[in-house]
């Protein structure tokens, strides 16, 4: 079956170049050039990624992504003007699972689209080959059904959220480096020591933990090493 991609970009041309290469792949694509399009889109259908323009009419990228988060976990890709650091760490912070900086290769937005999907799929199937069901100081995950509960009550999490806390808590007790948990998401992702992204994605996870950054009891960082959770 087919995964079924949307695509919302005001820039007409991109929208189409990037679903001529993503349908060369074999994926389903619908386009919209509008905020409201799209919006009525993810309503009506069933999608199984989405990549959206943050600059866009009527509804802005940013407060779509925030509205597909509240009902999907489907994996969210922003694209972004050059530049525009504060929207990236706000995307990042709705939910959404990573970002393209235009102008981009589109043969580079297919792979990171393969590598989002690979990874929600895997995650979201019962083929998981690790530990169904972790459990971590009142933690618990379900990598089978992809839910996580603290203290009995479920957090909503993002698709890379969950794998960040999937990881850490595999290696309970173990320092994990932000280096480390971005290549084993992003298998084949170029990493920068200036690369905040694992770092907006800790912070997001605190804030739905309800952990504080000064003195957290879950996920703590351990200074230039990486972050840990321990048992």
């Amino acid at each position: 079956m087919e995964e079924n991609i949307l695509i919302v970009d005001d820039e007409k041309e991109i929208a189409d170049l990037v679903a001529l290469y993503l349908e060369n792949e074999g994926f389903h694509v619908v386009k919209c050039y509008d905020g409201g399009e799209a919006l009525q889109c993810i309503r009506a259908e069933k999608f199984d990624l989405a990549i959206l323009d943050i600059m866009l009419p009527e509804v802005s990228g940013l407060e779509i992504c925030r509205r597909i988060r509240g009902q999907y976990t489907y994996p969210v890709i922003m694209l972004t003007a050059k530049g525009e650091e504060t929207d990236k760490i706000t995307g990042l912070t709705l939910g959404a699972d990573d970002y393209m900086t235009k102008p981009f290769l589109p043969l580079e937005l297919v792979a990171r689209v393969k590598a989002q999907l690979r990874r929600y799929k895997r995650y979201n199937t019962a083929e998981e080959k690790d530990e169904e069901v972790m459990t971590v100081s009142g933690l618990m995950l379900n990598v089978r059904t992809h839910r996580c509960m603290l203290n009995e009550k479920e957090l909503n999490l993002t698709p890379t959220e969950f794998s960040i806390l999937r990881i850490l808590c595999q290696r309970k007790g173990q320092v994990v480096s932000a280096e480390e948990l971005f290549h084993q998401i992003w298998a084949d992702e170029y990493y920068t020591k200036n690369n905040n992204t694992i770092t907006v994605h800790i912070r997001h996870l605190r804030e739905k933990m309800g952990d504080s950054f000064e003195n957290p009891k879950y996920i703590k960082t351990v200074w230039g090493c990486g972050y840990k959770i321990e048992g």
